[in-house]
């Protein structure tokens, strides 16, 4: 049975565009892609990835998005409404979002409390070398020094925007918050390319050598496509559950990868040059390189402190729109589970994000002697989201597509609403194609983990 008439939606397309794509751009694109740019061959990695993104992330996430559209519910009601034997995955899809976003805003937390101290002529002090590891161990005194506040203030505004619905809060975020994370991230590429220095480091992330062409240049780019635009966690399910029907599916599934991809593209020329012009450091993943490395190039950068402010302000909005996105897929999984208010599901929602986040948040400190598996908790939660159930949600998603409830039924939903000229390959792509991509990243992933086997 259709909520049509009860459920949320969006007011608008471009609402609803910027509400999505602000899902996905986030930490992933902006200190995720970058690195992986720089190891796996640099310009011939945006090539594959660009072609990928074409290709392979636009059938999954036209698959979502007609998934939601059509049953008109979130991630667990959306399976279980299609084939009730296979509700599960909507289960492990809706358990992905709840296992994120608590630590998700524990890094938000992180990159708040950079922004503060950039702004705060703090940007000296955040560039010395033992900064970031003293702060997240919870070494330094005082209720500013502590990362529990920087996660509070992050996670409570995220909840906030929750809270308030989706017209009112997500839309009315998004239509502000993507505009001026555009604008930020194109001013701070430009100012970085008239750095002496930076157009060496540029070339080479933007020319393809293929050469450097490999199976792990390949992986890489998949892996980094598939976290990057928010797919198999429920998100675009649910995002697509509130979207009109008049709203063309395909040009929104296009529009939403095409400002992704840019904002992932633009990440790199702002960064990889910047650091190539005044780091003898190289570059870095994950926290080295966001909460090291660049606030030691700021610190030596001409009109650094500026920049630091403006990129920490960049990152800030682009985490808070993904942890937003998290947010409400899992604040809509408790209302239509349990038949609650939003008021309600999103106080359950907050519950988790602080319960879970005050593990992440303390795992590197007070919590330190408390492993499972050998890792804090922020980096298993890592793991067990991002390595482990995302790409199985998304073989078992596009497996269910393909041969449960036939690549028809998603080619009629974006039909209701304008051509779909992917038709002609869309049920291959997502009966053989995707899944084979995705078997073999999770493959790789494991065995790299496990320290089996590196690409």
């Amino acid at each position: 049975m259709h909520r049509e008439a009860s459920r949320a939606a969006f007011s608008s397309k471009i609402g609803f565009i910027l509400a999505a794509a602000g899902s996905a751009v986030g930490l992933g694109n902006l200190w995720r892609f970058p690195y992986l740019a720089e190891q796996y061959g640099g310009g011939i990695f945006l090539f594959v990835y660009i072609i990928l993104a074409v290709v392979f992330g636009f059938t999954l996430l036209v698959t979502e998005l007609s998934l939601g559209r059509r049953t008109r519910k979130s991630c667990i009601e959306a399976f279980e409404d299609l084939s009730h034997k296979h509700r599960f995955i909507g289960w492990m899809a809706a358990l992905v979002p709840i296992i994120i976003v608590p630590y998700y805003c524990v890094i938000g937390g992180w990159v708040a409390k950079y922004l503060f101290e950039s702004a705060t002529g703090g940007l000296d002090e955040i560039s010395q070398t033992g900064f970031f590891g003293q702060f997240v161990s919870c070494e330094f005194g005082g209720i500013l020094g502590d990362p529990l506040l920087w996660f509070l203030l992050f996670a409570l505004l995220t909840v906030f925007m929750v809270y308030i619905g989706v017209d009112k809060g997500i839309e009315k975020m998004s239509k502000i918050l993507m505009p001026v994370l555009l604008v930020l991230i194109i001013i701070i590429t430009v100012y970085v390319l008239t750095l002496p220095g930076s157009i060496d480091g540029a070339a080479k992330y933007l020319i393809p050598d293929f050469s450097k062409l490999s199976a792990a240049t390949i992986l890489g780019a998949v892996g980094q496509l598939f976290y990057s635009v928010s797919l198999a966690m429920g998100i675009m399910i649910t995002y697509g559950s509130y979207m009109k029907k008049e709203v063309s599916i395909e040009k929104s599934a296009r529009q939403i990868s095409i400002i992704d991809t840019g904002v992932a593209i633009l990440a790199g020329l702002m960064i990889v040059p910047a650091v190539y012009a005044f780091s003898d450091a190289g570059i870095s993943s994950g926290p080295s390189l966001m909460f090291v490395t660049l606030p030691k190039v700021f610190d030596v950068m001409p009109g650094g402190s500026i920049i630091a402010i403006l990129f920490f302000i960049l990152v800030l909005f682009a985490a808070l729109t993904s942890a937003i996105s998290l947010a409400e897929t899992v604040a809509s999984v408790f209302m239509d589970k349990l038949n609650t208010t939003r008021k309600k599901a999103t106080v359950l929602t907050a519950v988790i994000i602080i319960c879970l986040g005050f593990l992440s948040c303390y795992g590197y400190g007070p919590l330190s002697g408390f492993e499972l598996a050998g890792m804090a908790f922020l980096d298993l939660f890592d793991f067990l989201s991002n390595s482990l159930l995302m790409p199985i949600v998304a073989i078992l998603t596009c497996l269910f597509v393909g041969y449960v409830v036939k690549p028809s039924f998603v080619i009629e939903e974006v039909e209701t609403s304008g051509g779909f000229g992917f038709k002609k390959y869309y049920g291959f792509l997502v009966k053989w194609v995707c899944p084979i991509f995705l078997a073999a990243i999770l493959v790789v992933g494991l065995l790299s983990f496990f320290g089996v086997y590196s690409i």
